[in-house]
């Protein structure tokens, strides 16, 4: 009878250390990230990392009881990154897609943000291949943005401009050496249009819309064998959606539901 209650007791202690183990499984989680798109991840004048993304990481991380670690990286190398595993995931406003999901897996749904172009106002341009034939798009490179310019424009013979940074491709359409931009029209707005370098610019035509190249919302990157880290961020992102702390990280950067759309 002793020797059954000891034996009761160890097994109760093995999953007591079990249980913690796999509560505090991630002591450290690495994100990759490119910090050039306002308000989802830039710099501040510190040099610390800030915006939309940082901040759902960060949140991520503590549901997980994980220290966050951020892993600057250009645009279109954080998926061969990810693979070489220099970091644990991608956060970084990145779109699910056909050709991403062959290489990577996703979590569930962070977001869901539209296209749109940017030209100078009255320009007359609009986004689509009749209106831009004989001019210059600039892209980000690696970037949903660039696979609809090259896929809907480029072979009737408008000039996609692929960029290695955000920055560049508003810099360059700023001075005169673009004649239109793609991007995210949240970045755009926030990040242009509403400071003083967006002066004299406005979005050219409405949303563009095309699942297979602009996919369907963005969410954490991930490499597909790990199974178990997905299943936790999926938990820690229903949790953040079903408690309302999604909606006041939301609040501090839009004035509308960027889940839903």
């Amino acid at each position: 009878m002793k020797k059954s209650m000891l034996m009761a007791l160890a097994a109760v202690g093995l999953l007591a250390v079990s249980a913690g183990a796999s509560a505090s499984q991630w002591k450290e989680i690495r994100f990759g990230v490119e910090a050039s798109y306002p308000p989802f991840e830039s710099k501040a004048a510190d040099g610390k990392l800030v915006g939309f993304d940082i901040d759902l990481g960060n949140e991520i991380c503590k549901r997980l009881q994980a220290k966050c670690v951020w892993v600057e990286n250009d645009f279109d190398g954080l998926i061969p990154a990810l693979k070489a595993r220099k970091f644990d995931g991608i956060l970084s406003s990145m779109s699910v897609t056909e050709p991403r999901q062959k290489q990577i897996g996703f979590s569930s749904k962070l977001f869901n943000t539209p296209t749109r172009m940017l030209a100078k106002a009255g320009s007359g341009l609009m986004p689509t291949a009749a209106s831009l034939k004989g001019k210059r798009v600039g892209v980000q490179q690696g970037t949903i943005q660039e696979a609809y310019a090259k896929l809907h424009w480029a072979a009737a013979g408008v000039e996609v401009v692929p960029y290695q940074s955000q920055n560049q491709v508003l810099a360059d359409l700023k001075s005169g050496r673009l004649d239109a931009t793609l991007q995210d029209a949240i970045e755009a707005d926030q990040g242009f249009l509403q400071k003083p370098d967006g002066k004299g610019f406005a979005f050219a035509g409405n949303d563009l819309n095309d699942p297979k190249t602009l996919g369907v919302g963005s969410a954490v990157g991930l490499r597909k064998e790990d199974t178990a880290l997905k299943a936790a961020i999926d938990q820690a992102i229903a949790g953040m959606l079903k408690d309302g702390t999604f909606k006041k990280i939301e609040a501090r950067y839009f004035r509308f539901d960027v889940y839903g759309q």
